[in-house]
């Protein structure tokens, strides 16, 4: 389900496990510790959501006011299904559905000159080197400024790092089985 304009709409996944979408619990959370009692704090802020899955974050960002999201899936299906919720929501502006793979798409982010507020980035809890090769490439790019906030959604039991290059961790939140790592530059 998601808030914001598009509340309580639930979104479509894909059968099995290979596709975990971040729970709507954890979503709120994280969207309640970024707006921090300001509901207009991500009005036309630019999002990228890495490995996007159903895209749940990225639209839960666009609800919430968010002014362009890019959607970054390097399967065929997964962005399908991106374009199925966004299509299903009546959500027609304010987004770029990527499939390439993530290290690919932040070279071509970069050289549209595209400055992020927000990364989300949550890569298959199987592929744990992503997360490192993720950071430090996030780490390396000038898609980010010092306003800039990366969060990487993981198991609780893993830790995907402290520091990378500039970019360095000043919070993890836990939730059931999940956890969120929030980064900024140094």
């Amino acid at each position: 389900m998601i808030a914001g304009q598009y509340r309580s709409r639930p979104l479509a996944s894909l059968p099995g496990l290979e596709l975990r979408p971040t729970s709507d619990r954890l979503r709120e959370t994280l969207f309640n510790i970024l707006t921090a009692g300001n509901p207009s704090a991500l009005e036309g802020t630019l999002w990228l959501d890495l490995y996007a899955g159903t895209g749940a974050v990225g639209i839960e960002a666009l609800s919430r006011g968010a002014g362009m999201v890019y959607f970054v899936e390097s399967s065929v299906q997964r962005t399908a299904l991106i374009h199925r919720n966004l299509q299903s929501l009546g959500v027609e502006a304010g987004f770029e559905v990527i499939r390439k793979d993530v290290v690919q798409s932040l070279r071509a982010l970069e050289t549209g000159g595209v400055i992020a507020d927000f990364v989300f980035l949550d890569p298959p809890y199987r592929l744990q080197e992503a997360y490192q090769q993720s950071l430090q490439r996030l780490a390396q790019t000038p898609l980010l400024t010092a306003r800039s906030v990366v969060i990487a959604e993981h198991e609780k039991r893993f830790d995907p790092g402290e520091v990378f290059g500039g970019l360095r961790r000043v919070r993890t939140l836990k939730q059931g089985d999940a956890a969120l790592s929030f980064y900024r530059l140094a």
